[in-house]
């Protein structure tokens, strides 16, 4: 059994300065493993480091995170299977989120599991998404 870790190389415009927190909290920002990639879960964070002033914004931000880890593997969005998203109050901030996701996410849509939470890892963040892609049965 392989796995392998996808690294983000520094100065990737879409994770700027933040890629560092990777090896601070001791995780991969993907994983490849048995024809799928596992993406850790992304967060709205700009590339200076700061979040996201709106729900919008933060789920536009994790969404571009998301695209640069597909296209670190040559994988698109299209390549989506399954997403997670955790949202801070979530009856409050789900207009916002849907808006900005259904500007990056197509039919056929991935599955996708929207979770309550009372936090994130930081209290100014919102929204954090989780995915699981496929890569190309012939890739």
């Amino acid at each position: 059994m392989t796995i392998q870790t996808v690294e983000i190389p520094e100065g990737t415009e879409a994770f700027g300065k933040t890629i560092d927190a990777f090896a601070r909290f001791g995780h991969s920002a993907a994983v490849r493993a048995h024809g799928l990639l596992f993406i850790s879960g992304q967060i709205g964070r700009r590339p200076d480091g700061t979040a996201g002033e709106t729900v919008e914004e933060q789920t536009e931000l994790a969404l571009r995170r998301i695209e640069e880890i597909l296209r670190q593997e040559n994988l698109d969005l299209t390549a989506l299977v399954d997403v997670t998203s955790y949202h801070v109050d979530i009856r409050h901030n789900l207009p916002e989120f849907l808006t900005a996701k259904q500007r990056f996410i197509d039919a056929p849509y991935p599955s996708w599991t929207i979770i309550g939470v009372d936090g994130l890892a930081s209290p100014e963040l919102l929204v954090e998404i989780q995915a699981t892609a496929t890569y190309p049965e012939n890739g």
